[in-house]
């Protein structure tokens, strides 16, 4: 499952610390001891403030070109992505699987996705949510992969594909990737578009921004249905 936890070797998952049941404020002082980060009262007292919550993280003062970089928000409107069908069992039993084309990373920023208009959890069996596919770092590794485009590129520190995670994400939860963290272009799964405000830095420097490596294939993730 996907919790601050559980993703904190690839960034921070932000999910609200209280129950959906807590509908006043303020909430007994024995709830507020055990959050983090301990939360303050504010607006007249009607809500509460927790900060910080996630990293928002520039290192671009030692990327190569030394082309400063500024933060940016954006919106990326993404659609439902196709799973392809396999069997698992002799009796027909299909499942969906996405293969995984492209891995990307932001090298020298923290990039967070916040999900607009997508509900906690729907209970349908054409249920949208999103996947957030990750890998670490083959640290002091460099090795040729394939860009986008087809070119042949030197990637120092790929993707380690014997250790990519996938989680499954909804309306409840945003998640950052840390600076460098290999993840997989946004993936949504179900019925509906969703809309996601993204938070980063750029400096605008092909290479600096992004960087990308390119799949044939063998890299897949199979989809429960309902995640």
């Amino acid at each position: 499952p996907l919790t601050p936890e559980s993703f904190s070797p690839y960034g921070t998952a932000i999910t609200s610390p209280l129950d959906p049941s807590i509908t006043t404020t303020p909430p007994p002082a024995s709830i507020l001891s055990t959050l983090t980060p301990t939360p303050v009262l504010a607006n007249q007292s009607t809500a509460l403030k927790y900060s910080p919550i996630s990293p928002l993280t520039s290192t671009y003062e030692t990327c190569p070109s030394n082309q400063p970089a500024s933060a940016r928000m954006s919106m990326f409107s993404c659609f439902p992505r196709p799973l392809r069908d396999i069997s698992v069992s002799g009796d027909g039993d299909k499942k969906g699987v996405f293969d995984i084309r492209i891995l990307e990373r932001h090298p020298f920023t923290t990039q967070t996705f916040i999900p607009m208009g997508l509900p906690p959890h729907q209970h349908t069996p054409e249920e949208t949510f999103y996947l957030v596919i990750v890998a670490p770092s083959l640290r002091g590794t460099t090795t040729t992969a394939t860009g986008e485009t087809g070119e042949e590129v030197t990637v120092i520190d790929p993707p380690d594909l014997s250790r990519l995670r996938a989680f499954v994400a909804r309306g409840d939860t945003a998640v950052t990737y840390a600076a460098g963290t290999w993840h997989a272009p946004m993936v949504v799964v179900g019925r509906n578009r969703v809309d996601f405000v993204v938070v980063q830095f750029v400096n605008g420097v092909e290479g600096e921004d992004c960087q990308e490596v390119v799949f044939g294939e063998g890299v897949t993730v199979q989809v429960e249905n309902g995640g």
